[in-house]
């Protein structure tokens, strides 16, 4: 059930869209959050056709019980994690993440050629800083 408080001298109509907006907005965002490795999938093949000309390759990806780190990638195997607590980012932080794992397929360490590769993806900088932001908010709190 959704409680929307507006001003009382706002005409009914205009309430009722108002509910109607809200609530299609909180249903994408629960759905956002809700980890679904296939969206995980769908989104890692874009992000590969995009930024690495489609060359990657990789043998699962999905999401994790991770507490400390957004994100893991074993290189030998090729196997993409992201956090589940991730799965509520908004959709270019989450972009971000999977670039930077999609990156690892190809470089394992954190060298000029892996963060050539991560750049690629245009708000890298910005999701770096997002990220960065929660976890030291997640430090102050704990």
């Amino acid at each position: 059930m959704l409680e929307l408080l507006v001003p009382s001298w706002m005409p009914h109509a205009e309430r009722q869209q108002w509910a109607e907006k809200m609530s299609r907005r909180l249903e994408r965002r629960m759905e956002r959050s809700r980890p679904s490795d296939q969206r995980l999938m769908e989104r890692a093949r874009t992000l590969n056709d995009r930024h690495f000309a489609g060359r990657l390759r990789w043998t699962s990806i999905g999401y994790a019980e991770m507490a400390h780190t957004w994100g893991s990638c074993t290189f030998t195997v090729g196997a993409i994690r992201i956090a589940k607590r991730a799965a509520a980012l908004p959709d270019w932080v989450l972009d971000y993440l999977l670039v930077h794992e999609l990156a690892h397929l190809e470089h394992s360490e954190h060298a000029a050629a892996f963060h050539e590769l991560e750049s690629r993806y245009p708000l890298a900088e910005r999701a770096k800083g997002y990220l960065m932001a929660l976890d030291a908010a997640a430090l102050e709190s704990s």
